[in-house]
This record gives structure tokens, sequence and C-alpha cells, in this order.
């Protein structure tokens, strides 16, 4: 039977390896070894090639875990990638630890392509640039272990035996395959895809014939195709595993999944904490107020099936999981706290009990947690740690290392990385990490980058990762990593929706405002220290860091020089690249229209507008889905002769996600910091033409007058 998703079981068996991604794995016995590699300064190379679990983004907190306990509590699967920037590719390999450490991991299969997520934003489908979470699920015996992986352009839904002999391809969708889990009598694999996007597709290509109307479903500067609709019905399926001989030629029986089995996938969806105990009593998490950036509540149902709800301040606030233990009795939980939410705590509640009581408390970062036997397995980073997985007790909190992914950054020297808290004049809370070189002698002032707009966790390279962090430090740079206070308006509970809340941000630039003033008085601490010379200030963001970035140089003279990696909200650009379906949000939200008199709103903020005072060397560099809303901005820099550069990557998204593509972003803002900040060339013969723009731009700058 071949329903719409157009499914065939296929007894398909993938390479055991890929010569190409040989260095995946760690090398063996590199785990534990301190003494095998000498001592040296971080690479741009040493930041792209870390081995990940999970989202590479640390700021980003998801429900879903990489993570994978095996039945018998023994061993951990998931899915670990390295970049190749040489091949311009991901490496990425299915691999399973043993929980009690001791042997070296193995690789189940090796290969696939990156997952791209798509998110629907105004009723279309975007590719976002970052990868799509694959979280592997163990057979109930322990034999098989079930992943997503992607292939020639589609995702399908894989095997592999856990004893490392093999791995089968279990479907061949003309779509993706989304999400899956196993049925409760666990013979049945449910898994959800979208088959209307196929036809879809079709129906764009037909109409292509006789022109595509301009609608919400163009966005210019993505391309002038439509963008695939993000309204369509996922529809779920159940592959029964008893339904053909492990090896034999035919086909899986696939067939549509009841309403039941359709339940499984569907209680997944939640975007807010919640568990479920085997008996069905419920624990989850509901926002105070109707702000959507307000604080969570814990609540659960008690034996009685009572909804109870935990009033201390420590159930409160960035609740970011939440556990039932064994037996029921009691949950425990994480919570992000202190200033700014810059630490982890962890605690178990007896639903009942006025107060939880703390079990952790610690200024690492803790992602993808998973419930194991008295304790929970967590990867874990600081500023100065790439991710790693650790065992934390559930009794007393004593941390255990179970997997170093990355056992040769042990060997790297590093800088001091300090964090210094402030409040903005909006007395919002903020931070900065300050890091510098690791040959800093005291009383120097050192040139300064400013990265932004988080962070959390080990210190790669910002929001994006486009400003490798410790690399600069490596060069002589002190960097302050920047983590933004709380959004203006998040506080306020007589907002009831984003749309609310994004319209009080925007009102007389006040979130703009609040975030310069933190960023402000961040530089200050610095100088006052006496760390930084304040005339070489460098400033760098991706996204909202890159809007800052610009609002920063509008209404200061800070900055020395910028890059940015996004650009750019501005007089017209938004409106006509973005597309009308863009736009009408933009309107919405209180943007004025093309068409009205914008001047004085677009004052305070727009490059474009400001070009004849904007001599601030500034390197761009934009995605090619991006790169319609820079041409205002960098035109009007253009003409009025200032020191601009814009680089274009092709088939980008607003996250960069080719390793290629990152690497030469690397070296360019290295490159463009050292010559702006440090008056540094690099003699590689192949960046000759680089720096002769780049002394042209310094020599019209000493013509008109103006010290870079």
């Amino acid at each position: 039977m071949c329903l719409p998703v157009c499914i065939l079981g296929l007894a398909l068996w993938s390479s055991p390896a890929l010569a190409s991604c040989d260095k995946l794995l760690p090398a063996s016995g590199a785990l534990g070894d301190e003494t095998s590699l000498p001592s040296r300064l971080v690479t741009p190379d040493d930041l792209l090639e870390l081995r990940d679990i999970g989202q590479p983004d640390s700021a980003l907190f998801e429900a879903q875990s990489p993570l994978a306990i095996s039945p018998d509590g023994k061993r951990l699967a998931f899915v670990m990638t390295r970049a190749d920037p040489e091949a311009n590719s991901q490496c990425r390999a299915l691999v399973v630890i043993d929980l009690a450490g001791g042997r070296e991991p193995q690789a189940l299969d090796r290969g696939g392509e990156f997952p791209i997520m798509k998110a629907p934003q105004r009723g279309v489908l975007y590719r976002l640039g970052l990868p799509v979470t694959v979280t592997p699920v163990w057979s109930p015996d322990g034999r098989w272990i079930a992943y997503l992986r992607r292939d020639h352009g589609t995702t399908q839904l894989w095997r592999a035996r856990s004893d490392g002999s093999g791995a089968q391809v279990m479907t061949h969708s003309a779509v993706d395959i989304e999400d899956f889990t196993w049925s409760p009598e666990q013979r049945r694999w449910i898994f959800a895809a979208t088959p209307g996007l196929r036809e879809a597709a079709r129906q764009i290509d037909r109409e292509g014939n006789s022109g595509w109307l301009n609608d919400v479903r163009m966005v210019p500067n993505v391309g002038a195709r439509p963008l695939l609709p993000a309204t369509l019905k996922r529809e779920v399926f159940a592959l029964n595993l008893e339904s053909r001989p492990e090896s034999g030629p035919e086909n899986w029986k696939i067939e549509a999944a009841s309403e039941a089995e359709r339940a499984l996938l569907k209680a997944r969806d939640t975007a807010l904490p919640s568990a479920r105990f085997a008996e069905g009593r419920r624990a989850w998490a509901e926002h105070l107020t109707p702000n959507p950036y307000s604080g969570l509540r814990l609540l659960a149902e008690d034996r009685a099936g009572k909804t109870v709800i935990c009033r201390s301040e420590d159930c409160s606030g960035s609740l970011s999981n939440i556990w039932w233990e064994a037996g029921g009795r009691s949950l425990i939980f994480l919570r992000r706290e202190g200033w700014n939410r810059g630490q982890m705590g962890l605690f178990r509640w007896v639903p009942g009990q006025s107060k939880p009581r703390r079990i952790l408390l610690t200024g690492d970062l803790l992602h993808g947690c998973v419930l194991a036997v008295a304790a929970l397995i967590c990867t874990s980073e600081n500023a100065v740690m790439p991710r790693r997985i650790v065992s934390i007790s559930l009794r007393d909190g004593a941390q255990r290392l179970i997997f170093d992914p990355n056992p040769e950054f042990g060997h790297l020297r590093l800088g001091t990385v300090t964090r210094l808290t402030w409040r903005n004049d909006k007395s919002l809370p903020a931070w900065g990490d300050l890091v510098l070189p690791p040959d800093y002698r005291p009383g120097t002032r050192l040139p300064m980058i400013i990265t932004q707009y988080h962070s959390d966790g080990f210190l790669r390279g910002a929001t994006g990762d486009e400003y490798p962090i410790h690399a600069f430090a490596a060069r002589g740079f002190a960097v302050l990593s920047l983590e933004r206070p709380p959004l203006f308006g998040s506080d306020r509970s007589d907002l009831r929706n984003w749309e609310e809340v994004f319209a009080a941000s925007i009102k007389d630039w006040a979130d703009r405002r609040s975030l310069l003033s933190s960023m402000v008085t961040g530089i200050d601490q610095v100088i006052a220290r006496g760390f930084v010379d304040p005339a070489r200030i460098g400033i760098t963001g991706l996204s909202d860091g890159a809007s800052e970035a610009r609002f920063a140089l509008v209404n200061t003279r800070l900055f020395a020089a910028a890059a940015i990696s996004s650009c750019c909200t501005d007089t017209n650009a938004m409106m006509n690249a973005g597309g009308s379906g863009f736009a009408d949000a933009m309107h919405a939200a209180g943007y004025p229209k093309t068409i009205e008199d914008n001047r004085a709103f677009w004052a305070p903020y727009s490059m474009a507008l400001s070009a004849r005072r904007m001599d601030r060397p500034l390197l761009m560099q934009l995605a090619d889905s991006e790169m319609g809303l820079g041409l205002e901005t960098f035109t009007a820099l253009r003409e009025a002769g200032q020191p601009v550069e814009m680089y274009v990557f092709p088939d980008e998204t607003h996250n960069k996600w080719q390793p290629a593509h990152r690497k030469a972003i690397y070296q360019r803002n290295l490159d463009w910091f050292g010559f702006w900040l440090q008056g540094k060339v690099d003699p590689d013969p192949t960046k000759t033409s680089q720096y002769e723009r780049w002394q042209a731009m310094k020599a019209a700058l000493l013509a008109k007058g103006v010290t870079p």
C-alpha cells in the first residue's frame, strides 16, 4: 500500500564509514589523556571543527533532548556532528556510549546531510539555517535504535543495530519524515509527514507558466518563487514492524495511524515544560500572566487527581524541564535563575509541600537533560569548556563526566573570562563575559570586540556563530560577550500576545534604547577597569545583534569599526524586499508605510538616512537570501563615499550553515578588525587585493580628516 506520503520499505544498509569523516569520533585513547598534545593558542579551525551534540546555539533552550537512554539504563545514544570546512559538509554519526564510562564511543551509522530547520512565519515556511534536533529512539529490547537521517534532500526514518552491525533505511518518502515514536504495544512506529507539500510545490511550478502572483507567499528577499505554505495538514502514519521478515523483499505495511496513535505525537508538540507519570498524572508549567514572555509557575496533579500549585518563588520564573521521579511521589525540575537567569538550579518538589528542595546550583549551562536511575544525564558547558555529557546525582547534585566529545580542546591555551553584571537605565539586569588574551599583561589597554546578543554556555562565535571569541582573544583582543537584558515590555502583564509585546518594544525604539544603554554601561565598566583602549572598540552582530550594532553606530561614536551578519531594517528595504506579508505585520506593529512621511520615525535608526556621517568602517557578510534587505543601506553608504564592504554567500539562510562559508566569515572578521583596530596586515598573498581595498578606504578617510 502506498499512501500519499509514498513510503516504500527497502532493505538498504549503510556503509560502515565515510573516509572524509574519519575524525568525527575522538581519537582512540584521547579520552582522559591530558599530556599527548602540546599546549597552543586557539585557531578559528578549533572552533569550527568542534564536535556538537544537539543544537550548537547554546542560547536555544528547547524541550527536545538529543539524548536517548537505553531500556536497561546502561547506554546512551545521540547524533554527533562535526563541520568539515574543506569539504563544505557536516560529518554526522549515530553514536552510542556506556553510561558507566571506560569504553570508547561507537559509531553505529555515519553519513547524512545537514537537516535544516524550517519554521512557519506569516503563513509560509522559511529555512532558518539551524539544524533539526534528532533524538534517537531505542527499541524496547535494546536491539535497535531508530532515528531520522537526511539524504538526497529528504529526511527518512532509519534504524541501526545497537551492536554496531549495520543500519537500515526504513522509508523512502517523497517528503520529509518530521517526527516519530513507538506505539504503546511497541510493535509499530508512528511517524508524521506533510504529504501535501509535494503537490503544493507542483502547483507553484504550474502557476509559474502563467506568472506567479505577488502575494503573501512571495518574499523577494528570499527569491521570486513563492514559498511553500505552512498551513498544510500534517498527517500521521503507522509502520508495522511485524509485517515483513527482517531481510525479506516485501514492503513494510504502512497505514494511517489510529486516533490514539496520532495523540502520541500531538502530546510531544508542547511549547512549555510538561511531564506525565505512567499512571497518567500530569505536571506542567503555565505562564503567570497572558504576556508570552512572562515567567512560569509549576503545577501538578496529586494522587487524588487534584491540581496543586507550587507557590514558592523557586517554582516560578524560567522553568526549562520537568520530570516525575520513579514512584510518582516527587518532581524534579530545572530552573534558570540568578542575575538575568545566568545560573541553573535543580530542584525536587513533592506536590502538596510548600517549597521544593534545591539539589544543585551551577553557573554551567545544562541542556538536553534526560532522567536516568537516580541521576540526570545532561550536556554541560561553560565559557571556556565546550559541551560535554555529564551525570548529575539527584541525591546531592554531584557531577560525573561521562563523555567529552572534544578532549583535544583541553590542550588549548585560553584567556581568563570574567562575568561582569550591571543594570541599564531602565533598571533591567544584563551581563557581559569579558575575555582577555592568554598572555594579557596587567595595565595594557587592548582593542576590544563587542559580540551580541546572548552569552550562554561556551563562548564560541556569539549568536549566529560568526565572531570567533576565543580566536579574537588569541590574537590580542579583549572581547565583551554581551547577554541582552530582558525584552522591553516582557514584564508588562497588560500585554497579551507576541504582537502587543513587539509593538511596545518598537515604540520610540524602546528596546533598541534599552539595549544601547546596557551596552554602553558594560563598556564603561571595562574601560574603567583599565583593560581597553576606548578609541579601539569594534562592534558585531547577527539578527537582533546586527540591528543593535546599527542603532549604536547611528546614535554613538563609541566604535571604531563594525561587522554585521544581517542587514537591514531601513526606510524602504524591509517593506519592499521583505514582501507584503512581512510589510503588513510590521505596519500592524507600528512601522510606517512607504507612502507615508516616515523620516522622523526612521531618523534614530536608519543608516541610509545617516549615511553622510556613517564614517566607521563597516563589513557586511550576508546570506544571499537576505542580501535584498541590505541593498538600501549599502547603496547609501557607498554613494556617501563611506568605508563599506559587502560579501554575499550563496544558498545561505539567516543562520549561515555551510562550514566553508563560516570559515571564510571567521577569517575575514579576524582580518577586518585586525586591520582597523590593530593595524595588522596578513602577508598571505591571496589576501593582497583585500588589503589594497581596505588601505584605499583608510586613505579616503584620512583625506576627509577622519582618523580611522
